[in-house]
């Protein structure tokens, strides 16, 4: 397996020079463009690496299936669907305009940018420190990884820089989606957006879904139907406007980050994590797609 990956990031590295690096919120652009790497590990507990699988990046985008692992916790899978959607849009992840022209005057789906601030109001906590602190402790539960912080340079980029999300953020606050302080919504956003990881922190994230929400020891930390919604949400919206391509191409649930980083899950058999910064215009990194859809051709991996 391990020959396999090496090989996997050997032939697709070339691939990084097809896209960019995000340079819209300061920090990022920072990342090394031909950065690549891989990780699995197996419902067996073996672990297999290659290329650039320790890499520190932000997980952005990919905070969203953890976000709502929490809320649908925290509030009820009726109460988090009752303000947000499960529906693809066919929009970038950052768009507004569906938001007033829709009937429904709700997000689509927690996979936009909406959607995710709105599920993050539902964190509960006295104050936007306590609600993010939990949202940590989730994290690194499910991660195993007691390490996991905050980029505090990039949190702060996101804070300056995020006008769009703010916008977004007091639309749903006008539209009664928003329950709470929008500013606590927004700020555990950005906090959540900047958790460092590598892809060894995604492939166990991943695996912990593929076990129905269990950690290696066994936890039931979330019940398998929680699981079963954030692995569907990840197959139908988790790769922007490009999931049904990536669906028929690659066949897995995955969530992308423009940090880079993929987590994909093989139900009852594997977590992947795949970083690779260099990104499509979709905000999908390049190298890191052709390497999980060589992958999953070479292991059958499609659960259609």
């Amino acid at each position: 397996m391990e020959d396999l990956l090496k090989n996997l990031v050997k032939n697709n590295q070339a691939k990084s020079k097809l896209g960019e690096v995000a340079n819209y919120i300061p920090e990022l652009d920072k990342a090394k463009k031909d950065a690549l790497g891989i990780c699995i590990y197996d419902i067996n507990g073996n672990e297999y690496c290659a290329g650039d699988c320790e890499e520190k990046f932000t997980i952005q985008s990919i905070s969203k299936i953890i976000t709502l692992m929490l809320a649908i916790l925290d509030n009820g899978e009726e109460y988090v669907f009752s303000k947000v959607g499960m529906e693809p849009t066919g929009d970038p992840f950052n768009s507004i305009k569906k938001l007033e022209t829709s009937s429904r005057k709700r997000p689509y789906n927690p996979m936009i940018n909406a959607g995710a601030i709105a599920v993050s109001s539902m964190i509960k906590g006295k104050d936007a420190r306590e609600k993010f602190q939990r949202l940590l402790d989730f994290v690194r539960k499910i991660s195993e990884d007691d390490t996991l912080d905050v980029n505090y340079k990039i949190y702060c980029g996101e804070s300056e820089t995020g006008n769009r999300n703010r916008a977004m953020g007091y639309f749903l606050k006008s539209q009664n989606i928003i329950e709470g302080n929008v500013e606590d919504a927004l700020d555990v956003y950005f906090k959540q957006c900047s958790i460092e990881a590598t892809a060894k922190n995604l492939a166990r994230i991943g695996l912990f879904l593929a076990r129905g929400g269990k950690t290696s020891t066994g936890e039931q930390v979330i019940n398998p139907r929680i699981a079963t919604i954030v692995k569907t949400l990840m197959v139908t919206c988790g790769m922007y406007d490009s999931s049904g391509e990536f669906a028929v191409r690659v066949g897995i649930p995955s969530k992308s980050g423009v940090g880079g980083g993929i987590v994909s899950v093989v139900p009852g058999k594997m977590g992947i994590g795949v970083f690779g910064p260099s990104l499509d215009k979709r905000g999908n990194s390049v190298a890191g797609v052709a390497v999980l859809e060589e992958l999953s051709k070479e292991l059958s991996l499609t659960i259609f």
